[in-house]
């Protein structure tokens, strides 16, 4: 009958406990013919019927009650022992139910935020690709530009931003790779977006870069991240929109946030990808730098334009 259980639940609990009353009435001693129902009773509860669980209960204790009673056996102590007996075994059943249903509810959970976290890994690695192709893209772009322009007047110029392309295209594809390998994979990625990398990140830029720094502190890797693409779309903004002026980076290391401030002087001659931008490059700024608790603003600023991010630090450990 267990075996029949999931399927004819009523009904094999119906045939359990007419098998024990039978068993009594042809006067057979107490043993394990009440184990079958009790352990139907019990599943019917673990299985979540729990109504039809208490009541087929309730008929076993009214049929054992009843027979003891049709024999002249009208002790209290054994009326309340039978009570009993299948009151805690209801009771029992009730806790493990339960206690299944919060350790379904935990891994049900544990799943949702899994795949939450996937979700936003995801999402990072999306933005981290779309920055990392726009700065180099739009670099190659410029470099590219150049290079045609002066390769007949000035070879040796023309060479250096051959090699900047070169440069670029290695990184773009390196970092390309590293994602793959983690969609792939899961592979840890190397930590290419890091502000001791951003000396190099301006020389790349081929722009006249002034890097400021106030201060240093080690910071949380989300910031350090954040921060890192906020200067490189920046300084992406200004060799699309200002090429030829002069661009200042400062970073303030305050106690509690991390100010960024990119400035640009204004275009000196024109600007070979003005019309060619995705439009996402400030708003994906913003969204860094809000995903963080911090604010970013970005606007005109005298002749040029100016982006001014601040990320909220923890506070330094005594």
């Amino acid at each position: 009958m267990v075996l029949l259980h999931r399927r004819f639940p009523l009904l094999t609990t119906v045939g359990a406990l007419a098998a024990s009353n039978l068993f009594l009435h042809f006067g057979y001693a107490y043993g394990p013919a009440f184990i079958s129902p009790a352990v139907l009773l019990f599943l019917l509860v673990v299985r979540g019927r729990r109504a039809l669980g208490w009541a087929m209960a309730g008929v076993a204790v009214l049929s054992y009650l009843g027979y003891a009673w049709s024999i002249g056996n009208v002790d209290f102590f054994h009326s309340v022992w039978v009570l009993t007996s299948n009151t805690l075994l209801m009771v029992v059943a009730e806790l493990v139910r339960i206690a299944s249903e919060r350790r379904r509810e935990r891994e049900r959970t544990a799943e949702e935020e899994a795949r939450r976290q996937a979700s936003e890994e995801r999402l990072t690695m999306a933005q981290e690709l779309h920055d990392v192709l726009a700065h180099n893209i739009s670099l190659i772009h410029v470099q590219a530009s150049t290079a045609l322009h002066l390769i007949d007047d000035n070879p040796e110029q023309a060479r250096t931003a051959l090699a900047t392309i070169k440069t670029a295209s290695k990184e773009v594809l390196g970092e390309m790779r590293s994602v793959l390998n983690v969609l792939r994979e899961g592979a840890p990625r190397s930590p290419t977006a890091h502000l001791d990398r951003l000396d190099e990140l301006i020389e790349r830029s081929g722009q006249r870069v002034t890097l400021e720094r106030n201060g240093s502190r080690p910071l949380p890797p989300q910031v350090e991240r954040a921060a890192y693409r906020i200067v490189q779309e920046s300084l992406t903004n200004a060799g699309r929109y200002a090429p030829g002026g002069d661009v200042r980076v400062l970073l303030d290391f305050g106690e509690d946030e991390l100010l960024i401030r990119v400035t640009d002087t204004g275009a000196t001659g024109p600007a070979p990808l003005a019309d060619e931008g995705s439009g996402n490059g400030i708003p994906g700024m913003r969204e860094r730098a809000s995903a963080l608790g911090g604010t970013l603003v970005a606007g005109p600023h005298g002749d040029g334009f100016q982006v001014e991010a601040r990320l909220p630090l923890p506070k330094e450990s005594s």
